[in-house]
């Protein structure tokens, strides 16, 4: 056992080195995030902002390596080979006009706009700043040419910022296609069992956890997480929180005691500002015995033909207290009843005016659409917590879960 969790912590250890060493070219210190000198010395400001890690080797990577690189990143589909055939006066405009074009449609439809109108004013302008020259007249109008120079400037450090941020969009994206693949989203059918589950992260990534687990002997595993926080450092907690569970079961630890031993690992190697609240449950399908412990998670709901049940927690949230003691509850599924398991992000949405959805709302719906199949029921709560919501993004991640008892035929 100790075994299987000192190797999955190497494995991370040597992810997260792995991470830091490609995260900064060689040759370079790793990047510190920038922080504004504390000092009201105006002259001090000035320099620090000058000279705080400013190295002849930096100037030069800006001037050439970081240059090039976001050219070939930006003109990488174009054909610049068959551009060459074409005439002087036909060639320039038509490639100017591929790169604006493969710059324009990496940009969300609202920011392509913008990009669209401030281009062809910045071009105007120096087109007649050229013109202006012909004329004898460049030094006429210094205002206009100071303001010129400075907005080329801003463009060109957006255009190095950009190419940045859509490398990093990028990555994110195939983060978000591997998280998503650790997670069974296709629905579970077995033994009269069924789980249907969903989510929608805040963000890229994010820290909710779901997972359907057989653990032998006809019994099923169910677990729902949330980890503090969202984006990539909640989605790396995750991945580490579902490693973990998966090498304890398969260790053949279950119920209060497996809860135990996965919040011993979590407080030793997450950060201490970081928790983890889990609702994991053991279903076994024959009898409808249902035992579960409910780590600080929202308490999931019972809907059974006859009303609604909750499952309190059990047990404070894990990575919190090194010791901490876990109780298993008992209760049980009757054919025909379900359980609810959802993350705060449902029941703390808030629309624009800070109103929170809640759980009272949430428990009217589930009351007043108990007939919908489970697949149904999951997108109606779904779609209800985005109208609460309307303009107002979600900022937590969601996760549905409705763990079935199908009635005998």
């Amino acid at each position: 056992m100790k075994a299987g969790l000192g190797d999955l912590r190497s494995r991370l250890d040597a992810f997260t080195a792995r991470f830091a060493e490609h995260a900064h070219r060689p040759g370079e210190a790793p990047p510190r995030a920038g922080r504004v000198p504390d000092t009201d010395d105006y002259w001090r400001s000035v320099q620090d902002l000058f000279t705080r890690d400013v190295t002849g080797q930096g100037v030069r990577d800006l001037v050439g390596y970081e240059t090039h690189d976001a050219w070939r990143y930006f003109s990488r589909e174009i054909d610049f080979a068959r551009l060459r055939a074409l005439p002087w006066h036909k060639r320039y405009p038509l490639a100017a006009w591929k790169i604006f074009l493969a710059v324009a449609f990496r940009l969300s439809p609202a920011r392509r706009l913008l990009f669209a109108v401030a281009v062809p004013l910045l071009a105007l302008g120096w087109f007649r700043y050229l013109l202006s020259g012909t004329a004898g007249a460049w030094f006429t109008a210094p205002a206009f040419a100071w303001v010129l120079f400075a907005a080329t400037l801003l463009f060109a450090l957006l255009v190095l910022e950009l190419r940045d941020k859509l490398v990093l969009k990028g990555d994110l994206e195939i983060a978000r296609q591997i998280q998503f693949g650790l997670l069974p989203f296709e629905p579970y059918e077995r033994d009269g069992v069924t789980v249907h589950a969903a989510m929608r992260p805040a963000n890229t990534v994010g820290g909710d956890y779901f997972d359907i687990i057989e653990l032998g002997e006809g019994r099923l595993g169910i677990a729902v997480a949330d980890v503090a926080g969202k984006g990539m450092p909640a989605a790396l907690l995750m991945a580490l929180l579902q490693g973990s569970l998966r090498t304890l079961i398969t260790a053949g630890f279950r119920g209060a005691e497996l809860v135990g031993k996965l919040n011993a690992h979590l407080h030793a190697n997450i950060p201490a500002n970081r928790l983890v609240t889990l609702f994991y449950c053991e279903l076994e399908p024959e009898t409808g015995r249902l035992g579960y412990v409910n780590a600080g998670h929202n308490a999931p709901f019972l809907l059974r033909p006859g009303g609604l049940a909750r499952l309190p927690a059990t047990d404070v949230a894990l990575g919190v207290l090194p010791d901490a003691r876990f109780q298993e509850a008992e209760t049980a599924l009757a054919p025909g009843d379900r359980l609810f398991v959802y993350t705060d992000g449902v029941s703390e949405a808030f629309d624009a005016r800070d109103c929170e959805y809640g759980e009272a709302r949430l428990q009217a719906l589930l009351e007043g659409h108990r007939h919908l199949a489970d697949p149904e029921l999951l997108k109606k709560v779904q779609a209800d917590v985005l109208v609460h919501c309307g303009a107002a993004k979600p900022h937590d991640d969601m996760t549905l879960l409705v763990l079935a008892r199908r009635p005998a035929a």
